[in-house]
């Protein structure tokens, strides 16, 4: 296998993926029943399946109503099955959100948009500019749905935007019931507080309204340091970019930064998006050296201290999001600020000083503060710590080492992402927490939108 040292640069940072197809070894679906026509449902990494009873595609809230009404349950909402939790899996009804897409209405004095919840965050950047107008702030994978975003306060980087959450400023929510509720500041405030992060457990959200602003371009740089070095310049970096983010090459001692910044420079090509060739040949390093991390450092040190940046320009909603395709399962914990530098070092320490096995890279964002009941960024400034194993391998093992680190730091989990917690511990972590037991039970009391998982996180099993 050859190593490119360019490719190994950008590709090396391929730490989110585009993902569907088999299930994790050790972790196999179910199989069909003789004579059951069940469909069976599984996530992107394959990692959570089930096979409900019925899989249906409301087109409007009347649509949506009748199905509330009749339909086998629990009920669960599904996006593009990011989440590597048990969000989903129900032996009831899976509800696609699919035909509720797209512009609903457009506000050109706010530069507020309404758009249907199911859709998806790649679509709306080019919807969105054709009437003047584009998204804050985006995560660095554009597949998700807008529902399914804000459902688990799904995230970009930059110390002064929240998550997706935070642009909402209002929505339609379908309830068991069959009611539909719209919601904002000022209109069923507490169900706007507990539903712009609600894991899907009060209701089937149909349309959002979000804050956004006109159209920009964006200049995206990428570097390469050492550990150190990142270690005492990352606040700085937070602090002179409008987004900044980096990634930690385990067993490398290397660190690719990763710069956003307006910018009015001519539109420039973009390098290539294919960052699977880059992972495997992580991969294959850490197969074939494992037994040797000081070799498997310095071969990787070698290719990459050298590289010289690499930059281009391109319109905002272009320059987020990146095309992956190696399948992996993922933990990601958000802690406050002042502790994720520290969290990150012992993790190294940790893994590293005990040589476990891993090859993906572990990505580290900025997160600003807000006052939504789950979101896990709620009153506090926040950094996101993600670590990642891929698809094939069992990650339990892993993740079981690296997460009482992040909690003895004070944090909170990713709500779509891999975790332990259960409802005590999170009482603990959410000031809001009972809060919003009671606006979940006031508007769904026979549990029709709560499944296996759900009843664990909120003390109902």
């Amino acid at each position: 296998m050859t190593l490119s040292r360019r490719d190994l640069l950008i590709r090396a940072s391929a730490v989110t993926a585009l993902a569907a197809g088999r299930p994790l070894p050790g972790f196999a679906a179910p199989e069909l029943p003789p004579g059951n026509r069940r469909i069976k449902w599984q996530n992107w990494s394959g990692g959570q399946s089930c096979l409900p009873a019925a899989r249906l595609a409301p087109a409007s809230a009347d649509e949506l109503a009748g199905i509330l009404a009749s339909s086998p349950k629990p009920i669960r909402a599904v996006g593009t099955g990011h989440s590597f939790t048990a969000l989903v899996p129900t032996d009831g009804t899976i509800l696609s959100l699919d035909r509720l897409n797209g512009l609903i209405e457009v506000n050109h004095d706010t530069l507020e948009a309404t758009v249907g919840a199911g859709s998806k965050l790649g679509d709306l950047g080019p919807l969105l500019e054709a009437e003047g107008q584009a998204l804050i702030n985006m995560p660095d994978i554009n597949r998700q749905t807008l529902g399914g975003s804000i459902a688990t306060s799904t995230h970009g980087t930059g110390e002064t935007f929240g998550s997706l959450s935070t642009f909402v400023t209002g929505l339609e929510l379908v309830t068991a019931s069959g009611d539909t509720i719209w919601c904002d500041a000022t209109q069923n405030a507490d169900i706007f507080n507990a539903a712009r992060v609600s894991l899907g457990s009060l209701g089937i959200i149909t349309k959002i309204r979000l804050k956004n602003r006109e159209p920009h371009r964006i200049n995206k740089r990428t570097w390469v340091m050492p550990f150190e070095d990142m270690m005492e310049e990352a606040e700085s970096f937070a602090k002179t970019n409008r987004n900044f983010e980096f990634y930690y090459i385990p067993f490398s001692g290397m660190c690719l930064g990763i710069s956003h910044n307006e910018t009015d420079e001519p539109i420039t090509p973009r390098t290539s998006d294919d960052d699977d060739d880059g992972v495997m040949t992580l991969k294959a390093l850490a197969d074939y050296l494992g037994w040797s991390p000081s070799l498997r450092e310095y071969l990787i040190k070698s290719q990459l201290e050298d590289l010289p940046d690499d930059v281009f320009v391109d319109t905002s909603w272009k320059i987020y999001p990146s095309e992956r395709g190696v399948r992996f399962n993922e933990m990601e914990y958000h802690l406050p600020r002042e502790n994720a530098l520290a969290a990150l070092r012992e993790i190294r320490e940790h893994v590293e000083g005990n040589n476990l096995d891993l090859f993906f890279p572990w990505e580290f964002r900025y997160v600003k503060s807000d006052n939504i009941w789950l979101s896990p960024f709620q009153g506090r400034e926040s950094c996101s710590i993600a670590i990642h194993r891929f698809y094939e391998e069992d990650y339990r093992p892993l993740f079981a080492a690296v997460e009482p680190i992040l909690q003895k730091h004070g944090g909170r989990p990713h709500w779509g992402k891999l975790h332990t917690l259960k409802a005590d511990g999170f009482s603990n972590l959410y000031p809001h927490w009972n809060e919003f037991l009671d606006v979940r039970q006031s508007l769904d009391p026979t549990g029709t939108f709560l499944n296996d998982h759900l009843k664990e996180v909120f003390g109902l099993a």
